[in-house]
């Protein structure tokens, strides 16, 4: 935990963000390396009829951390996916699902 869903970004960047995220990010959700995960979803988006207009979207599942964190967090993900992109100006879609530990279980056993 954190979990990071994309989509709209191919799976070898996803490889590439699921390195250069974890150093930043590490501090601010006080987690190891080990407690995240990075998922590519293959999507397809359609606008008036016809494939396209599609953002990068980045998913995030994690235990909320309060909205500094989460500001900050979201600031981190978007600049990281622009540098990737090689477009500083990308629009990053960046939302978050906050979990409920004792809903989320890991090895039979919730952290709630």
């Amino acid at each position: 935990m954190p979990h990071f869903r994309s989509r709209a970004i191919d799976s070898a960047r996803v490889a590439e963000l699921s390195d250069s995220l974890l150093e930043p990010l590490k501090p601010l959700m006080e987690c190891s390396e080990e407690d995240f995960t990075f998922e590519h979803i293959s999507a397809s988006f359609y606008f008036k009829g016809k494939a396209g207009n599609d953002c990068p979207f980045v998913e995030v599942l994690w235990f909320d951390r309060g909205q500094d964190t989460q500001d900050s967090v979201a600031q981190i993900i978007t600049e990281h996916v622009r540098t990737c992109l090689n477009n500083k100006e990308q629009d990053v879609a960046v939302i978050f699902s906050a979990l409920v530990p004792s809903q989320y279980y890991d090895n039979g056993s919730h952290y709630g």
